[in-house]
């Protein structure tokens, strides 16, 4: 097999080998799991604990399964593409801890479906752009809000037949995974410097570091440049007035 081609092939077999095993286990749900509720997370009733496993593989209808089979697909072929260091264990984090999340805290139902995984994703590709500041994580970014700006409106509470708590606590987890895993970069990934050309005789409204410290620390630093140029006349007075000697 040319390089090429076993690049893709690892690149895609985990994405679409995981939208296969949700259309498999859907098939065999309906043909041999009919009534059986408890595949779902039900919040803090130990029974329901299964469900963190099980709940993003069960589907209440063949649309609910489409709906989230596309945006997986995308969403993991991004990740498996563009940040294959951490591409496996930011998924295994968003799976679990969403599903964590939701047991914990969100309303005494049932929930089903692979939403929250979708919105961990998304929320995982966005967050990784702001976090990392390098080209190719800004760009994905950016495809990311105008691809998906729409869910947004999916954690707005109290949606009749929608887990908007799986979907909410899907972004917060993506959020904090892009944070944990920010420093485990691609090797060829570079970090963007804003002011890379900017020229130094450009004046500015604020100073460039005015919001990257607090305003403790800037009196400090001015203070401290103070003493420095209080210190550099001194020495200079004391040249000069060797020189005149």
């Amino acid at each position: 097999m040319p390089q090429q081609s076993l690049n893709l092939f690892k690149i895609f077999r985990f994405p679409v080998g995981f939208v296969v095993l949700l259309w498999v286990f859907h098939i065999y749900k309906i043909t041999y799991l009919k009534g059986y509720p408890s595949l779902g997370i039900y919040p803090r009733e130990l029974f329901g604990l299964q469900g963190i496993l099980t709940s993003p593989l069960s589907h209440g209808d063949f649309q609910h399964l489409i709906s989230n089979s596309l945006p997986l697909l995308m969403t993991m072929t991004v990740i498996f593409w563009f940040y294959k260091r951490v591409a496996i264990t930011s998924f295994l984090m968003i799976y679990i801890l969403t599903g964590a999340a939701v047991w914990c805290f969100a309303r005494p139902v049932f929930h089903i479906g692979a939403s929250g995984i979708v919105y961990g994703l998304i929320s995982f590709i966005f967050w990784t752009g702001i976090f990392r500041r390098n080209n190719k994580s800004i760009i994905l970014s950016l495809v990311i809000v105008v691809m998906y700006s729409g869910y947004f409106y999916g954690i707005v509470p109290n949606q009749d037949g929608i887990s908007w708590e799986s979907h909410l606590f899907g972004a917060i987890v993506g959020v904090n995974v892009a944070f944990i895993l920010k420093d485990l970069v691609e090797p060829t990934a570079e970090r963007v410097d804003p002011w890379i050309n900017e020229s130094d005789d450009v004046a500015y409204y604020f100073s460039r570091d005015q919001f990257e410290y607090t305003k403790a620390q800037r009196i400090a630093m001015r203070e401290e440049e103070r003493r420095e140029a209080q210190r550099l006349a001194y020495l200079r007075s004391i040249n000069t007035a060797d020189d005149i000697d």
